[in-house]
């Protein structure tokens, strides 16, 4: 998956630099080189030279060694890489990252490189979620630092939260999405996820049961694959996937919006749950009960359909358009009738009547629906049915 890849591994100064020796050895396994630099906080927990048995390479420690620095090493060091890798990002290197400090060879590698950086952010979750953290954390990924974690968990200190660093084979993965050649590669991906929100006043708003986690499940799978994807997304519980372009909205009018300036795309895969019907004149402040026990008289009017929006354009159309159709009563008979009418080119239908616990759960079953008929697929967890739908698009825009 690496291989002739060159990977330039910072290793910061906290407990989870043990890690960095099995991230080391992974790395290798998969075909890459590793060039491991140590800060002088991360050889109180590893050594250099266990470091350098595993990588099979010179370990860097010092800004000043004299035989290097008199060819510039620490420049050469920095954009010879394909790669480089901060695991663990301690809250002190995210800070030198942010502020552009180059006081040892960690932060200067880091100052002096136009290679794309990866970071595993790894700290006490009091330091994870402090202010200034957070603040650095912004700015790092306005500059475009990738990032992989932090997990939640128990901690060394004895503290649970956010702030472990992710796992070697975690990291490891988003390596190769970064480097690996996929099948996507070169491929512009355009996702809606997770539900709108349609106000009726300011407290009070129309909406459909969705997580948004089937949607951020396939953001991560054509990830995965190398594929760039706009990720257009309502107000879900589910977080977005890392490695995507993220587009917040609210509204199904709003998501139009967002869908027709991410355009031109390669494939566009429609998993919102967009509400179908939005009020007529919301109310700008909250509606009251009037004493009479007759409720507020609601004008609705219908929203834009963005499926078909986007199924009938006449120009700039993706190659492959990808509905979902989420159905309570004859799933396959009434998805199909969707495809036909929307235009799409596929259509995923899924049973989401209440027992099956699949709107809003970690599982789902679905029936991909095509020109060639209806393929029903077993349940398995949402990342599972993300994977084999990102597998069965690179096919299909091979």
């Amino acid at each position: 998956m690496l291989h002739g890849k060159r990977i330039l591994l910072i290793v910061g100064g906290g407990i989870a630099a043990y890690k960095a020796l099995e991230l080391i050895r992974l790395i290798r396994k998969a075909g890459g080189s590793v060039t491991p630099v140590l800060t002088r906080a991360a050889q109180e927990f590893v050594t250099p030279l266990s470091a350098s048995a595993l990588a099979a390479e010179k370990v860097f420690t010092d800004l000043f060694d004299l035989t290097d620095e008199a060819e510039m090493g620490h420049i050469e060091l920095s954009r010879s890489a394909d790669l480089l890798v901060v695991a663990p990002a301690t809250a002190d290197l995210m800070a030198k990252m942010a502020q552009g400090h180059a006081d040892d060879l960690a932060s200067t590698l880091l100052v002096a490189t136009d290679t794309p950086v990866l970071m595993a952010p790894a700290m006490n979750v009091r330091m994870w979620l402090h202010p200034a953290t957070q603040r650095n954390l912004a700015t790092l990924e306005a500059d475009g630092i990738a990032r992989v974690g932090p997990d939640e968990g128990d901690m060394a200190c004895g503290e649970h939260g956010p702030g472990r660093m992710a796992e070697p084979t975690a990291i490891l993965e988003a390596i190769v999405d970064r480097l690996g050649r996929g099948p996507l590669s070169g491929r512009h991906i355009l996702v809606t996820s997770g539900p709108t929100h349609e106000p009726i006043d300011p407290v009070r708003y129309i909406a459909n049961r969705s997580s948004g986690a089937q949607g951020t499940a396939i953001g991560a799978a054509l990830v995965r694959l190398g594929a760039k994807v706009t990720f257009i997304t309502g107000p879900a519980t589910a977080a977005p996937p890392e490695g995507v372009s993220v587009v917040r909205v609210e509204t199904a009018r709003e998501m139009l919006k967002a869908v027709e300036a991410a355009l031109p795309a390669d494939a566009a895969v429609f998993a919102a749950a967009v509400a179908d019907w939005r009020v007529s004149s919301s109310s700008g402040s909250k509606i009251k009960k009037d004493g009479s026990g007759s409720p507020p008289s609601l004008s609705l009017d219908e929203n834009p359909d963005i499926l078909a929006t986007v199924s009938r354009m006449t120009g700039g159309r993706p190659r492959l358009v990808i509905g979902f159709a989420a159905e309570t009563d004859d799933v396959v008979a009434n998805a199909t009738a969707k495809r036909a009418r929307k235009g799409c080119d596929w259509i995923v239908a899924n049973d989401v009547s209440p027992a099956t616990g699949i709107m809003g759960g970690t599982e789902n079953a679905v029936t991909v629906i095509d020109d060639s008929g209806a393929e029903a697929w077993p349940r398995a967890t949402k990342e599972q049915v993300a994977r084999r739908l990102a597998n069965r698009i690179a096919d299909a825009l091979e």
